[in-house]
Protein backbone atom coordinates (compact mmCIF):
# COMPACT_ATOMS: atom_id res chain seq x y z
CA UNK A 1 0.00 0.00 0.00
CA UNK A 2 1.28 3.45 -0.93
CA UNK A 3 1.85 5.70 2.04
CA UNK A 4 0.54 9.26 1.95
CA UNK A 5 1.09 11.86 4.64
CA UNK A 6 -1.25 14.84 4.71
CA UNK A 7 0.04 18.02 6.27
CA UNK A 8 -2.28 20.86 7.12
CA UNK A 9 -1.65 24.16 8.81
CA UNK A 10 -4.26 26.19 7.05
CA UNK A 11 -6.44 29.11 8.03
CA UNK A 12 -9.40 30.58 6.19
CA UNK A 13 -10.75 28.79 3.14
CA UNK A 14 -8.82 25.83 1.87
CA UNK A 15 -9.16 22.16 1.11
CA UNK A 16 -6.96 19.16 1.62
CA UNK A 17 -5.62 17.50 -1.48
CA UNK A 18 -3.98 14.13 -1.66
CA UNK A 19 -2.01 12.27 -4.26
CA UNK A 20 -0.05 9.11 -4.83
CA UNK A 21 3.43 8.54 -6.06
CA UNK A 22 3.31 5.68 -8.60
CA UNK A 23 6.68 4.50 -7.33
CA UNK A 24 5.15 3.96 -3.90
CA UNK A 25 7.29 6.57 -2.18
CA UNK A 26 6.03 8.71 0.68
CA UNK A 27 4.85 12.14 -0.37
CA UNK A 28 3.27 14.98 1.56
CA UNK A 29 0.30 16.60 -0.05
CA UNK A 30 -1.32 19.47 1.76
CA UNK A 31 -0.96 23.09 2.66
CA UNK A 32 1.31 25.18 4.83
CA UNK A 33 -0.63 28.26 5.80
CA UNK A 34 1.61 29.95 8.37
CA UNK A 35 4.13 32.63 7.52
CA UNK A 36 7.64 32.24 8.90
CA UNK A 37 6.77 34.61 11.72
CA UNK A 38 3.73 32.48 12.61
CA UNK A 39 1.15 34.91 11.22
CA UNK A 40 -1.91 33.56 9.47
CA UNK A 41 -3.40 34.66 6.15
CA UNK A 42 -5.71 37.66 6.21
CA UNK A 43 -9.26 36.78 7.15
CA UNK A 44 -12.14 37.53 4.81
CA UNK A 45 -13.20 40.39 7.09
CA UNK A 46 -9.90 42.16 6.44
CA UNK A 47 -10.27 42.08 2.65
CA UNK A 48 -12.33 44.46 0.48
CA UNK A 49 -15.78 43.18 -0.43
CA UNK A 50 -14.93 43.31 -4.14
CA UNK A 51 -11.93 41.02 -3.64
CA UNK A 52 -13.38 37.57 -4.30
CA UNK A 53 -10.89 34.79 -5.01
CA UNK A 54 -12.22 31.67 -3.27
CA UNK A 55 -13.77 28.67 -4.95
CA UNK A 56 -16.98 29.39 -3.05
CA UNK A 57 -17.01 32.87 -4.65
CA UNK A 58 -16.68 31.30 -8.09
CA UNK A 59 -19.50 28.89 -7.30
CA UNK A 60 -21.78 31.67 -6.08
CA UNK A 61 -21.05 33.89 -9.07
CA UNK A 62 -21.66 31.32 -11.79
CA UNK A 63 -24.95 30.27 -10.21
CA UNK A 64 -26.44 33.77 -10.18
CA UNK A 65 -25.95 34.76 -13.82
CA UNK A 66 -28.70 36.64 -15.61
CA UNK A 67 -27.13 37.40 -19.00
CA UNK A 68 -24.40 34.80 -19.14
CA UNK A 69 -24.63 31.03 -19.34
CA UNK A 70 -22.85 28.62 -17.03
CA UNK A 71 -21.76 25.07 -17.74
CA UNK A 72 -19.36 22.58 -16.17
CA UNK A 73 -16.45 22.20 -18.56
CA UNK A 74 -14.87 19.23 -16.79
CA UNK A 75 -14.13 17.71 -13.40
CA UNK A 76 -10.65 17.78 -11.89
CA UNK A 77 -8.79 14.82 -10.40
CA UNK A 78 -9.86 16.22 -7.01
CA UNK A 79 -13.55 16.00 -8.07
CA UNK A 80 -13.95 19.77 -8.37
CA UNK A 81 -15.84 21.50 -11.16
CA UNK A 82 -14.13 23.67 -13.76
CA UNK A 83 -16.84 26.18 -14.70
CA UNK A 84 -17.28 27.89 -18.04
CA UNK A 85 -19.23 31.15 -18.34
CA UNK A 86 -20.20 32.35 -21.82
CA UNK A 87 -21.60 35.58 -23.23
CA UNK A 88 -22.86 36.07 -26.76
CA UNK A 89 -24.28 33.46 -29.10
CA UNK A 90 -21.91 30.96 -30.67
CA UNK A 91 -21.54 31.14 -34.45
CA UNK A 92 -20.96 28.04 -36.52
CA UNK A 93 -17.74 28.88 -38.32
CA UNK A 94 -16.16 25.45 -38.44
CA UNK A 95 -14.73 24.50 -41.79
CA UNK A 96 -13.56 21.26 -43.35
CA UNK A 97 -10.29 20.61 -41.49
CA UNK A 98 -8.61 20.88 -38.13
CA UNK A 99 -6.32 23.90 -37.74
CA UNK A 100 -3.06 22.04 -38.28
CA UNK A 101 -4.27 20.45 -41.51
CA UNK A 102 -5.81 23.72 -42.71
CA UNK A 103 -2.48 25.50 -42.27
CA UNK A 104 -0.80 22.61 -44.10
CA UNK A 105 -3.22 23.33 -46.93
CA UNK A 106 -2.22 27.01 -46.82
CA UNK A 107 -5.71 28.01 -45.76
CA UNK A 108 -6.52 28.65 -42.07
CA UNK A 109 -9.96 29.62 -43.39
CA UNK A 110 -10.54 25.91 -44.02
CA UNK A 111 -10.53 25.43 -40.24
CA UNK A 112 -12.63 28.47 -39.21
CA UNK A 113 -14.45 30.78 -41.58
CA UNK A 114 -13.07 34.11 -40.39
CA UNK A 115 -13.74 36.76 -43.04
CA UNK A 116 -13.64 39.97 -41.01
CA UNK A 117 -17.41 40.13 -40.50
CA UNK A 118 -17.81 37.60 -37.72
CA UNK A 119 -18.13 38.36 -34.04
CA UNK A 120 -14.75 38.29 -32.22
CA UNK A 121 -14.29 35.34 -29.86
CA UNK A 122 -12.25 35.94 -26.68
CA UNK A 123 -11.28 33.08 -24.34
CA UNK A 124 -10.16 34.10 -20.84
CA UNK A 125 -8.57 31.24 -18.94
CA UNK A 126 -8.47 31.90 -15.19
CA UNK A 127 -5.46 30.93 -13.11
CA UNK A 128 -4.27 27.34 -13.35
CA UNK A 129 -1.85 27.98 -10.46
CA UNK A 130 -3.65 28.10 -7.14
CA UNK A 131 -1.59 30.82 -5.46
CA UNK A 132 -2.16 33.23 -8.37
CA UNK A 133 -5.50 34.40 -7.05
CA UNK A 134 -5.52 37.86 -8.63
CA UNK A 135 -6.90 36.56 -11.92
CA UNK A 136 -9.93 35.08 -10.17
CA UNK A 137 -10.73 38.46 -8.61
CA UNK A 138 -10.43 40.15 -11.99
CA UNK A 139 -12.65 37.66 -13.80
CA UNK A 140 -15.39 37.69 -11.18
CA UNK A 141 -15.43 41.48 -11.45
CA UNK A 142 -15.49 41.20 -15.25
CA UNK A 143 -18.52 38.91 -15.02
CA UNK A 144 -20.20 41.56 -12.87
CA UNK A 145 -19.42 44.14 -15.57
CA UNK A 146 -20.91 41.84 -18.23
CA UNK A 147 -24.02 41.46 -16.09
CA UNK A 148 -24.51 45.05 -14.93
CA UNK A 149 -21.93 47.39 -16.49
CA UNK A 150 -20.31 47.90 -13.08
CA UNK A 151 -17.56 46.06 -11.23
CA UNK A 152 -18.02 44.83 -7.67
CA UNK A 153 -16.88 48.22 -6.37
CA UNK A 154 -19.79 49.86 -8.19
CA UNK A 155 -17.46 51.48 -10.73
CA UNK A 156 -18.92 51.92 -14.22
CA UNK A 157 -17.09 50.47 -17.25
CA UNK A 158 -19.24 51.62 -20.18
CA UNK A 159 -16.82 51.00 -23.06
CA UNK A 160 -15.65 47.68 -21.70
CA UNK A 161 -19.23 46.47 -21.25
CA UNK A 162 -20.17 47.64 -24.75
CA UNK A 163 -17.20 45.98 -26.45
CA UNK A 164 -17.67 42.78 -24.47
CA UNK A 165 -21.28 42.66 -25.67
CA UNK A 166 -20.03 42.72 -29.28
CA UNK A 167 -18.00 39.54 -28.72
CA UNK A 168 -18.48 35.88 -28.00
CA UNK A 169 -16.77 35.58 -24.61
CA UNK A 170 -15.59 32.40 -22.90
CA UNK A 171 -14.59 32.77 -19.25
CA UNK A 172 -13.14 30.05 -17.03
CA UNK A 173 -13.00 31.89 -13.67
CA UNK A 174 -10.59 29.37 -12.15
CA UNK A 175 -8.61 27.03 -14.37
CA UNK A 176 -7.07 25.10 -11.47
CA UNK A 177 -9.61 24.45 -8.69
CA UNK A 178 -7.50 21.66 -7.14
CA UNK A 179 -4.56 24.03 -6.90
CA UNK A 180 -6.69 26.88 -5.56
CA UNK A 181 -8.06 24.63 -2.83
CA UNK A 182 -4.49 23.96 -1.71
CA UNK A 183 -3.75 27.68 -1.20
CA UNK A 184 -4.91 29.14 2.15
CA UNK A 185 -4.27 32.75 1.10
CA UNK A 186 -6.98 34.88 -0.52
CA UNK A 187 -4.57 37.78 -1.10
CA UNK A 188 -0.83 38.43 -1.03
CA UNK A 189 -0.93 42.17 -0.35
CA UNK A 190 1.67 42.90 2.33
CA UNK A 191 3.00 39.33 2.50
CA UNK A 192 6.69 38.43 2.22
CA UNK A 193 8.04 36.73 -0.91
CA UNK A 194 9.31 33.55 0.82
CA UNK A 195 5.79 32.82 2.11
CA UNK A 196 4.31 33.21 -1.37
CA UNK A 197 7.07 31.00 -2.76
CA UNK A 198 6.49 28.26 -0.19
CA UNK A 199 2.72 28.17 -0.66
CA UNK A 200 2.97 28.20 -4.43
CA UNK A 201 5.91 25.92 -5.06
CA UNK A 202 5.88 23.74 -1.96
CA UNK A 203 8.81 22.44 0.01
CA UNK A 204 11.66 19.98 -0.22
CA UNK A 205 11.86 17.09 2.26
CA UNK A 206 14.15 19.17 4.50
CA UNK A 207 11.47 21.88 4.78
CA UNK A 208 13.21 24.44 2.54
CA UNK A 209 11.27 26.12 -0.23
CA UNK A 210 11.16 24.76 -3.72
CA UNK A 211 12.33 27.56 -6.01
CA UNK A 212 11.82 28.67 -9.58
CA UNK A 213 12.89 27.48 -12.12
CA UNK A 214 14.27 24.28 -10.60
CA UNK A 215 10.77 23.42 -9.31
CA UNK A 216 9.83 22.68 -12.93
CA UNK A 217 12.53 20.01 -13.23
CA UNK A 218 10.26 17.48 -11.53
CA UNK A 219 7.00 16.79 -13.34
CA UNK A 220 4.59 15.42 -12.32
CA UNK A 221 5.61 16.67 -8.90
CA UNK A 222 6.28 13.33 -7.21
CA UNK A 223 9.15 11.42 -5.71
CA UNK A 224 11.84 11.73 -3.05
CA UNK A 225 12.64 15.37 -3.83
CA UNK A 226 9.12 16.48 -2.86
CA UNK A 227 8.32 17.49 0.71
CA UNK A 228 4.97 19.28 0.59
CA UNK A 229 3.06 19.83 -2.63
CA UNK A 230 2.46 23.51 -3.39
CA UNK A 231 -0.35 25.17 -5.29
CA UNK A 232 1.21 24.93 -8.76
CA UNK A 233 -0.36 21.53 -9.40
CA UNK A 234 -3.69 19.74 -9.59
CA UNK A 235 -4.39 16.72 -7.42
CA UNK A 236 -2.56 14.47 -9.89
CA UNK A 237 0.54 16.64 -9.33
CA UNK A 238 0.36 18.04 -12.88
CA UNK A 239 1.31 21.65 -13.63
CA UNK A 240 -1.31 22.58 -16.23
CA UNK A 241 1.07 25.03 -17.90
CA UNK A 242 3.39 22.17 -18.77
CA UNK A 243 1.20 19.15 -19.46
CA UNK A 244 2.14 16.60 -22.14
CA UNK A 245 0.39 18.28 -25.06
CA UNK A 246 0.37 15.28 -27.40
CA UNK A 247 -0.92 12.95 -24.69
CA UNK A 248 -2.43 15.12 -21.93
CA UNK A 249 -2.20 13.85 -18.38
CA UNK A 250 -4.89 16.14 -16.97
CA UNK A 251 -8.62 16.29 -17.78
CA UNK A 252 -8.44 20.07 -17.43
CA UNK A 253 -5.94 20.24 -20.29
CA UNK A 254 -8.08 18.08 -22.54
CA UNK A 255 -11.09 20.29 -21.80
CA UNK A 256 -9.20 23.53 -22.56
CA UNK A 257 -8.11 22.16 -25.92
CA UNK A 258 -11.56 20.84 -26.80
CA UNK A 259 -13.04 24.25 -26.06
CA UNK A 260 -10.40 26.04 -28.15
CA UNK A 261 -10.87 23.70 -31.12
CA UNK A 262 -14.67 23.96 -30.98
CA UNK A 263 -14.90 27.74 -30.54
CA UNK A 264 -11.91 28.84 -32.68
CA UNK A 265 -11.24 31.92 -30.51
CA UNK A 266 -9.39 34.92 -31.89
CA UNK A 267 -7.69 35.68 -28.57
CA UNK A 268 -6.78 33.47 -25.61
CA UNK A 269 -5.43 34.90 -22.36
CA UNK A 270 -3.93 32.65 -19.69
CA UNK A 271 -4.02 34.67 -16.46
CA UNK A 272 -1.06 34.51 -14.09
CA UNK A 273 0.55 36.48 -11.27
CA UNK A 274 4.13 37.13 -10.22
CA UNK A 275 5.96 39.48 -7.90
CA UNK A 276 7.20 41.92 -10.56
CA UNK A 277 5.56 44.60 -12.70
CA UNK A 278 2.76 43.53 -15.08
CA UNK A 279 3.65 41.99 -18.41
CA UNK A 280 1.79 40.81 -21.48
CA UNK A 281 4.22 38.08 -22.39
CA UNK A 282 5.37 36.94 -25.80
CA UNK A 283 4.46 33.35 -26.66
CA UNK A 284 7.12 31.02 -28.04
CA UNK A 285 6.84 29.02 -31.26
CA UNK A 286 4.00 31.04 -32.76
CA UNK A 287 3.92 32.94 -36.08
CA UNK A 288 5.66 36.29 -36.30
CA UNK A 289 2.34 37.99 -37.00
CA UNK A 290 1.10 36.79 -33.60
CA UNK A 291 4.25 38.11 -31.94
CA UNK A 292 3.75 41.50 -33.62
CA UNK A 293 0.15 41.63 -32.40
CA UNK A 294 1.33 40.83 -28.87
CA UNK A 295 3.89 43.65 -29.07
CA UNK A 296 1.19 46.08 -30.18
CA UNK A 297 -1.20 44.96 -27.44
CA UNK A 298 1.61 45.09 -24.89
CA UNK A 299 2.57 48.64 -25.88
CA UNK A 300 -1.03 49.82 -25.63
CA UNK A 301 -1.58 48.13 -22.30
CA UNK A 302 1.57 49.51 -20.69
CA UNK A 303 0.52 53.01 -21.77
CA UNK A 304 -2.85 52.46 -20.11
CA UNK A 305 -1.13 51.35 -16.91
CA UNK A 306 1.20 54.35 -16.95
CA UNK A 307 -1.65 56.79 -17.53
CA UNK A 308 -3.53 55.28 -14.58
CA UNK A 309 -0.51 55.63 -12.27
CA UNK A 310 -0.16 51.86 -11.95
CA UNK A 311 3.00 49.74 -11.99
CA UNK A 312 4.11 49.41 -15.60
CA UNK A 313 6.94 48.77 -17.99
CA UNK A 314 8.33 51.12 -20.61
CA UNK A 315 6.73 49.15 -23.44
CA UNK A 316 5.40 45.78 -24.45
CA UNK A 317 7.76 42.81 -24.61
CA UNK A 318 9.79 42.70 -27.81
CA UNK A 319 9.33 39.65 -30.05
CA UNK A 320 12.31 37.47 -30.80
CA UNK A 321 13.15 34.46 -32.89
CA UNK A 322 12.72 31.26 -30.89
CA UNK A 323 15.35 28.58 -30.51
CA UNK A 324 18.50 30.55 -31.38
CA UNK A 325 19.97 29.82 -27.95
CA UNK A 326 20.11 26.81 -25.66
CA UNK A 327 18.17 25.85 -23.65
CA UNK A 328 15.27 26.65 -25.97
CA UNK A 329 12.17 28.53 -24.79
CA UNK A 330 9.42 26.37 -23.36
CA UNK A 331 6.34 25.38 -25.36
CA UNK A 332 3.78 26.17 -22.70
CA UNK A 333 -0.02 26.13 -22.55
CA UNK A 334 -0.39 29.42 -24.43
CA UNK A 335 1.86 28.21 -27.25
CA UNK A 336 0.04 24.90 -27.45
CA UNK A 337 -3.41 26.50 -27.51
CA UNK A 338 -2.37 28.66 -30.46
CA UNK A 339 -1.53 25.54 -32.44
CA UNK A 340 -4.93 24.04 -31.63
CA UNK A 341 -6.93 26.93 -33.08
CA UNK A 342 -4.73 29.72 -34.48
CA UNK A 343 -5.61 32.24 -31.76
CA UNK A 344 -3.41 35.07 -30.54
CA UNK A 345 -2.69 33.23 -27.30
CA UNK A 346 -0.61 34.67 -24.49
CA UNK A 347 0.12 34.81 -20.77
CA UNK A 348 -0.61 37.97 -18.79
CA UNK A 349 1.30 38.35 -15.53
CA UNK A 350 0.10 40.78 -12.89
CA UNK A 351 1.86 41.73 -9.65
CA UNK A 352 0.40 40.35 -6.45
CA UNK A 353 1.30 43.03 -3.90
CA UNK A 354 4.15 41.41 -1.98
CA UNK A 355 5.95 43.73 0.44
CA UNK A 356 9.43 42.36 -0.27
CA UNK A 357 11.69 44.85 -2.14
CA UNK A 358 12.15 45.55 -5.00
CA UNK A 359 8.71 44.29 -6.03
CA UNK A 360 5.90 46.81 -6.60
CA UNK A 361 3.64 47.23 -3.59
CA UNK A 362 0.05 47.67 -4.69
CA UNK A 363 -3.30 47.56 -2.96
CA UNK A 364 -6.41 45.63 -3.95
CA UNK A 365 -7.94 48.50 -5.91
CA UNK A 366 -4.80 48.78 -7.99
CA UNK A 367 -4.62 45.03 -8.51
CA UNK A 368 -8.19 45.02 -9.79
CA UNK A 369 -7.54 48.00 -12.06
CA UNK A 370 -4.56 46.17 -13.58
CA UNK A 371 -6.87 43.29 -14.46
CA UNK A 372 -9.78 45.33 -15.78
CA UNK A 373 -7.61 47.63 -17.89
CA UNK A 374 -6.25 44.50 -19.56
CA UNK A 375 -9.79 43.50 -20.52
CA UNK A 376 -10.73 47.04 -21.53
CA UNK A 377 -7.80 47.21 -23.93
CA UNK A 378 -8.17 43.64 -25.20
CA UNK A 379 -11.87 43.90 -26.05
CA UNK A 380 -11.34 47.28 -27.67
CA UNK A 381 -8.61 45.80 -29.84
CA UNK A 382 -10.65 42.69 -30.69
CA UNK A 383 -13.62 44.77 -31.86
CA UNK A 384 -11.46 47.22 -33.83
CA UNK A 385 -9.35 44.51 -35.51
CA UNK A 386 -11.60 41.68 -36.74
CA UNK A 387 -9.70 38.64 -37.94
CA UNK A 388 -9.87 38.00 -41.68
CA UNK A 389 -8.23 34.76 -42.73
CA UNK A 390 -9.91 34.84 -46.14
CA UNK A 391 -8.08 37.99 -47.17
CA UNK A 392 -4.76 36.33 -46.31
CA UNK A 393 -5.60 33.10 -48.09
CA UNK A 394 -3.00 32.61 -50.80
CA UNK A 395 -3.58 28.91 -51.28
CA UNK A 396 -3.32 27.46 -54.75
CA UNK A 397 -5.07 24.52 -56.33
CA UNK A 398 -3.22 21.21 -55.88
Amino acid sequence: MKKIILTLACFGFCGVSSGQDPAGQTIRVGMIGLAQDGSAPASAKELPRFWKTRLEHVEATVRTLKKGTMSVLTETPGKRNVYLVTYGAAEDRRGTANYNSAVGGRSPFSYARKDGTQKPVVFLLGPVHGQEVEGIAGLLNLIQIAESGRDLRGRQWDELAANLAKCRVLIIPCGGPDARARCPYDSWVGVDYPVHERIGMGTRPDGSNQTWPSVKRIHPMRGPQVGTLGAYWNDSQVNLMHDEWFDPMAPETRAFFRLARDEAPDYIVSLHSHAATPELMQSAYVPWTVKETLKTLGDRLQKRYAAAGLPHRASGTEPKVDGKTFPPPHFNLASALHHACGAVAFVHETPCGLRTPPYPQVDHDQLLDLQLLLYDELFRYAVDHPVNWLADNRSTAP
